[in-house]
């Protein structure tokens, strides 16, 4: 958003610095007529005594000519002594009120210049003359045929001529001062701030002006500070006046006008900034946050609230509440067609799982009327070894559709029924029979739980037929999950394993083949204290997760290696 409301700052920013250099180009133009101004009221200073010096030369000589010139000086405002010279530079008459100029002038610049042709001269006065800064003005003499007949000069100091700052018009800052062709400062109001422009270019543009005309150019005063200079021509190439005003800085824009160039654009920004948030959050931040408050409950599953709150929002707002309710209404829809799929099919797998078992049930009764009719004993006993394992399968089937979830059992919950139930088929025939059970819960799925069902049967049945047929005895049934193996052991306390019994009966050959199924191995080791332990090492089934914690990775008890 603040980027957005950058254009109000840049365009203040771009109206600033051109309201910059126009202020800036009106200093250098206030700067620039104050020079003019300065520099034609001295010409008219200089033109008058010109004027004076030009009357006054044909009554200069004569005997009287010093008293005359010396009432002069005392009447006339702004002059420091009057001289006539002789065609030989000899100062032949003088009037001064302090020491002025020597007796002879004929080696000076000026005169030489008067003696070649020229009318007006005008010159700073040089060492040795007038004890303060003074300006020459020399006017040429000659006679009715042209020939020269010396000049009459007279001493301005530099004092009365050099301009005054009292102009309004003048930047903040203003020096003046009064230079020499070679730039060399004559008088001053602040000599540090013309203290560099003798030298380079400054002197070259000062050299360069003309009268009646006016230079600008920059250049560092002796502090180092930046200045912007006016020279104007105050007579002839002689003399020069020179204004320096302050030149504008990087942050001088923001001094001229802080209020217009700075603090307006300003205020804009955090005006519009300030109405557009105050906006956007009460029509449109607070009710975005709103729907998302009702999506994210939607995200829970819950999606019995309604964004009824939006009816008074903005027309975009409404839409879009209105799509949530549509979305909301639909997955409701949806999930109540899927749950009710799902209990249907639920309740036929449960009905399937129910007949299956109830028809294995049957198997088995006919088996048992079939067995009881029997005479011959190994007959009879193979038929009862088919009837427990059918009646493990039909345990499986009646496991599944008691269970919450018709797809999965709990290998711990059907291992404990199974061995209960195959310990309490043979109680009524035999010696009794203790049994336990230690089993970590998992999840199986009935095609991993059929052969480990299967297997577990034939490890059971061996026990009963070898270790407990003469004797009775202690069954006891392991089983844990160790990551990704799990181990189901069958421990009695019988006579042990015989070495030389075939290995190639029935009951090992289908415990083999169902640790096949498993993708395990099946072994037969002596127990530790006696006995035999039938063990099935086989991979722990993928995607199942026991439903007890504690036996993620655990076990329920140590198992005999």
């Amino acid at each position: 958003m603040a980027v957005a409301l950058m254009p109000i700052l840049l365009l203040g920013g771009f109206q600033a610095r051109a309201d910059f250099r126009e202020q800036a180009a009106e200093r250098r133009l206030d700067l620039q007529l104050a020079a003019e101004r300065s520099a034609g009221e001295a010409r008219a200073r200089l033109a008058a005594a010109t004027l004076v010096l030009t009357v006054l030369s044909p009554e200069s000589l004569g005997p009287f000519c010093g008293p005359r010139l010396g009432t002069l000086v005392d009447r006339l405002e702004g002059y420091d002594g009057l001289y006539r010279v002789s065609a030989t530079g000899v100062i032949v008459c003088r009037a001064e009120t302090e020491a002025g100029l020597p007796a002879t002038v004929a080696d000076t610049v000026w005169f030489q210049r008067l003696k070649a042709g020229e009318d007006t001269v005008l010159s700073r006065s040089g060492r040795g003359m007038p004890l303060r800064p003074a300006l020459i003005v020399a006017v040429r003499s000659q006679r009715p045929m042209g020939t020269f007949d010396g000049a009459m000069v007279g001493l301005v100091p530099l004092a009365s001529l050099r301009p005054q700052l009292v102009d309004p018009t003048l930047p903040e800052g203003a020096q003046s001062a009064l230079a020499d062709a070679a730039g060399n400062i004559l008088t001053a109001t602040e000599t540090a701030a013309f203290a560099t422009i003798t030298n380079g270019t400054a002197a070259r543009i000062i050299a360069q002006t003309r009268a009646g005309e006016a230079s600008i150019f920059e250049a560092r005063d002796g502090t180092g500070q930046n200045r912007v200079y006016s020279v104007a021509a105050l007579a002839g190439r002689d003399v020069f006046v020179v204004f320096s005003a302050p030149a504008p800085g990087w942050l001088s824009w923001a001094r001229l006008n802080p209020i217009g160039l700075v603090l307006m654009p300003l205020a804009a920004w955090l005006t519009a900034f300030l109405a557009v948030m105050t906006v956007s959050e009460r029509i449109i931040i607070r009710w975005l946050t709103y729907l998302e408050r009702v999506a994210s409950i939607y995200a829970k599953g819950r999606f019995t609230v309604r964004p009824t709150q939006a009816a008074n929002a903005p027309s975009e707002i409404r839409v879009l509440a209105n799509t949530l309710d549509e979305l909301a209404d639909t997955i409701q829809t949806r999930d109540a067609a899927l749950n009710e799929g799902l209990a249907e099919k639920d309740g036929l797998m449960r009905e399937i799982h129910h007949r299956v078992k109830n028809n294995l049930q049957i198997i088995s009764s006919l088996l048992s009327m079939q067995q009881r009719a029997l005479t011959d004993a190994p007959a009879k006993a193979a038929l009862g070894d088919t009837r427990q394992r059918i009646s493990a399968l039909a345990l499986i089937y009646r496991t599944l559709y008691q269970s919450d979830n018709v797809r999965h059992a709990d290998a711990r919950d059907f291992l404990t029924e199974l061995v209960g139930q195959l310990v309490a088929s043979e109680a009524g025939r035999g010696h009794l029979v203790t049994s336990s059970v230690q089993a970590d819960s998992l999840l199986v799925d009935p095609d991993k739980l059929a052969p480990l069902a299967l297997w577990l049967v034939e490890a059971v049945t061996n026990a009963q037929k070898h270790a407990f047929a003469a004797r009775g005895g202690d069954l006891q049934v392991r089983f844990a999950v160790a990551g990704e193996t799990s181990v189901l052991e069958v421990q009695d306390d019988g006579p042990g394993p015989d070495p030389a019994a075939d290995s190639g009966g029935v009951g090992r050959t289908l415990m083999g083949a169902f640790a096949k199924q498993l993708r395990g191995t099946a072994e037969l080791l002596p127990a530790p204290d006696g006995g035999t332990i039938a063990r099935l090492v086989f991979a722990t089934p993928e995607a199942l997760t026991p439903t007890d914690p504690h036996d993620v990775l655990g076990t329920s008890g140590p198992l005999s290696r």
